[in-house]
């Protein structure tokens, strides 16, 4: 096999020289990481010396890319950084004691974007329904998501599920409130829902029906198919254009680093969730150009109900953390004409949920469709009859970014682009 190696001027040209000779690969050249301590000059390494990781990569078309460095030169954050790189140019990245392979990517064959998230409840079915509602006013567009709790067999939502249609799934023992559900329900559009086990450092899916998905989608011939992501699980297509969505929650480490750095290099487009005044959003925001210049535009989120609730005594049900409730109150009130009697982020810890509705009086429960909004809260509201009103979540640029534009641009650009593997 045809390689690339990465060593370091912390070892003796000699030392390297011979474990290449000792290796089972080809190789056509050596990238110095770094380090100088033991290089002499005119050092030997039995293949040519490479200046730039990807130019050589380019040029040498290696089949894997084996760092026989070390510490101090690359340490586990710089490791983690080159195997961003190694990883977005299509290559597996080798090491004494480790392998990452770059997702595999099936190539599709209509205009598509993907949206792709950091990690779980950064706001990426946001991201998505946003979208989907903005391209559909002049497109045909479909939706492919893929959840934890999917159906086993892919399933298309045609029309939007009311709550008694969700109901009815949660009683058969079915996730009600996939998001395949929660998009098709709040955005409006041909929703295809799938599912998926397991994810590994760089986004691949353990396993998954999405390419039968994908399948159902190519058959209705839409103008644009979005497919939509599930926590840091890339779903496995290759599109023709990506949006990433992070959040000023996830550490600044957790966001640039590790193989976060793989997702932001492999994309077009940053949505930085969670953008509140004194919240460092710019701090973030820094960091990730830092690996790519790309557009990043932030946003907050906003509770939008789907129906009237002036007036109101109203409840809501969340996966918002505790600091956003206030905010959140406040906006229902101000926007909205709501009477907020309660702002509950337990919509994923069931036991907690069920001790507040034991006390909760209120005349419409106000609930995001994730987590246990259907066969807790919204079972709890047709016991005794309190009305239910689903909630999307609201994306609001913050300052002079405008969102809606660039997205329409990466929609175009996905357009005009032949999707084929990297």
């Amino acid at each position: 096999m045809r390689a690339l190696a990465i060593a370091d001027g912390e070892h003796y040209a000699a030392v390297v020289r011979d474990a290449l000779a000792a290796l089972p690969y080809e190789f056509l050249g050596v990238w110095l990481a770094g380090g100088t301590e033991k290089l002499r000059g005119g050092d030997d390494y039995g293949v040519p010396v490479v200046d730039d990781l990807e130019a050589a990569i380019a040029e040498l078309e290696p089949e894997v890319v084996i760092d026989l460095s070390d510490e101090p030169v690359l340490g586990p954050r710089e490791r983690f950084a080159v195997a961003s790189r190694v990883l977005t140019l299509g290559l597996p990245y080798v090491g004494a004691d480790f392998r990452f392979e770059p997702p595999e990517l099936a190539p599709f064959p209509l205009p598509s974007l993907s949206v792709v998230g950091t990690g779980k409840r950064v706001g990426k079915t946001a991201v998505t329904g946003h979208l989907a509602r903005l391209l559909a006013a002049d497109r045909d567009v479909v939706v492919v998501a893929m959840g934890r709790g999917g159906p086993p067999e892919p399933e298309v939502a045609e029309v939007r599920p009311t709550l008694e249609r969700l109901l009815e799934l949660s009683r058969e023992g079915r996730h009600a409130a996939s998001d395949y559900l929660e998009t098709a329900a709040l955005a409006g559009v041909v929703t295809i829902g799938c599912r998926r086990c397991g994810g590994g450092l760089a986004g691949a899916p353990g396993e998954s029906n999405v390419l039968a998905g994908a399948a159902l989608a190519a058959e209705r011939e839409p103008d644009l198919v979005v497919f939509d992501g599930s926590g840091a699980a890339i779903p496995p297509v290759e599109t023709g254009a990506r949006v990433l969505v992070t959040s000023v929650a996830q550490p600044v480490d957790v966001v640039v680093g590790y193989l976060n750095a793989f997702r932001i290099l492999v994309s077009d487009l940053v949505v930085l969730t969670g953008a509140e005044t004194g919240s460092g959003y710019e701090e973030l925001a820094h960091a990730i150009a830092e690996v790519k210049d790309l557009p990043v535009v932030p946003v907050v989120l906003r509770p939008r109900p789907s129906e009237p609730i002036l007036a109101r005594r109203v409840a809501y049900f969340s996966t918002a953390p505790e600091e956003a409730h206030e905010v959140i109150a406040s906006h229902l009130r101000d926007e909205h004409g709501a009477d907020i009697v309660l702002v509950s982020g337990n919509l994923a810890r069931r036991s907690d949920l069920r001790e507040e509705l034991e006390r909760v009086d209120a005349d419409v429960f106000l609930v995001e469709i994730k987590a246990a909004a259907i066969d807790v809260v919204a079972e709890a509201a047709s016991e005794r009859g309190v009305e239910v009103v689903f909630a999307d979540n609201e994306l609001v640029p913050v300052g002079v970014h405008d969102l809606d534009t660039e997205l329409v641009r990466l929609a175009d650009v996905a357009a005009a682009r032949e999707a084929v593997p990297r």
